[in-house]
């Protein structure tokens, strides 16, 4: 396969046995082509330099990437090409945020190699990667409330943790202003906190967003 046909990837990570696996992974990987960074720095300067990539996958974690303001620097740098994220602890809301923001996915460190080969392929073709475990887990989670929120609640709910206001909720799901607030008030007493800030977080901490 000549260069011009590989997949051209940008890993980025502040470990160095991970890069290391990547590297050796890759090196048997055919239509694959990778370089790498230690840092969000470095991998900025390599989308400057050798970009735009086909693929990029950032650490959340690593040096310079202020949360996900790293994300949202590269997505602006490859030329409309996928960014993802790569992280030790991916959570439904991870995702939500990453792909809220234009990222190609999350991808679970934990992902067998194969497994990631596919995924990378998958995003680089313009698809949207999400690990099933992680809906599922979700889904388990919605499922084990001891008073189930309605699909419309789940909806409202959504809308709360992006931090919108009554009016603006109600603009997005056509719904009068006063039917947002009882579905607040029913979302706090289900999920027994006092107010839609506590619901936001117990939520997220119990994996329902």
């Amino acid at each position: 396969m000549t260069p011009e046909n590989k997949l051209h990837l940008l890993i980025a990570d502040d470990h160095a046995m991970i890069l290391e696996m990547f590297q050796m992974f890759v090196g048997q990987t055919a239509d694959m082509e990778l370089s790498t960074a230690q840092d969000f720095d470095g991998a900025f300067a390599l989308i400057g330099a050798k970009g735009p990539f086909d693929i990029i996958l950032l650490d959340l974690q690593m040096p310079g990437m202020n949360g996900l303001e790293g994300l949202d620097r590269a997505l602006a740098a490859n030329g409309g090409k996928p960014v993802a994220l790569l992280t030790g602890n991916p959570t439904a809301h991870l995702v939500d945020e990453v792909l809220g923001r234009g990222g190609a996915g999350v991808v679970p460190k934990t992902m067998p190699l194969k497994s990631l080969a596919n995924a990378i392929r998958f995003m680089a073709a313009g698809e949207r990667y999400v690990p099933l475990e992680l809906l599922n887990d979700r889904n388990t989670a919605r499922d084990s409330l001891e008073h189930p929120l309605t699909d419309r609640e789940f909806g409202v709910l959504e809308h709360l943790a992006e931090g919108r206001s009554n009016r603006d909720i109600a603009t997005a799901l056509n719904l009068a202003e006063q039917t947002v607030k009882m579905h607040v008030k029913s979302i706090c007493r289900k999920l027994g906190v006092s107010n839609r800030t506590q619901a936001v977080i117990v939520s997220r901490d119990r994996n329902l967003l």
